[in-house]
């Protein structure tokens, strides 16, 4: 990893190369691939803030966050939650402490929009990124997102 690294917007410019992004072929079923998460930031504009990571001028994976979500769904609104939605690091890219810097990325916009906590999901089992989370201070929540784990971390 350098000291270059960055979020940029995806944009129609780059859009072909944020879709190429894969997560190595054993990671496929852990999370969705990039054009799926491009469409639903289509359908959730204002909600879904997808995200390019660079390495200077060379992309190396793809987040996209989501903030102030009725997390519950029951619509009373009690269970307000902005974190990350979706992670994807580049099968070559992996290990490099990109990951690490998307996620502090994330907290970061959180705690400019005035949040204090972060919450994420994954799939659970030994091939799961569970491990990842967890050493960056994530604690499981208990709750279940569909078949995902749920974890957070607080921001402070």
């Amino acid at each position: 990893m350098t000291t270059t690294l960055r979020l940029a917007e995806v944009t129609a410019a780059n859009f072909d190369t944020a879709i190429g992004l894969k997560v190595r072929p054993d990671q496929e079923h852990l999370v969705a691939p990039v054009v799926k998460s491009l469409a639903e930031a289509y359908v959730y504009p204002g909600i879904a803030w997808p995200r390019l990571i660079l390495d200077g001028d060379r992309p190396v994976g793809f987040l996209m966050a989501f903030f102030d979500i009725d997390f519950a769904g029951d619509g009373t609104g009690t269970d307000i939650r902005s974190g990350l939605w979706r992670l994807n690091i580049a099968a070559g890219e992996q290990g490099c402490g990109y990951g690490r810097f998307a996620v502090g990325s994330v907290a970061a916009e959180i705690r400019r929009r005035g949040g204090t906590r972060l919450t994420t999901t994954w799939h659970p089992g030994e091939d799961g990124p569970e491990g990842f989370y967890l050493g960056l201070g994530f604690r499981p929540t208990g709750e279940m997102s569909g078949n995902q784990k749920v974890g957070e971390l607080e921001l402070g």
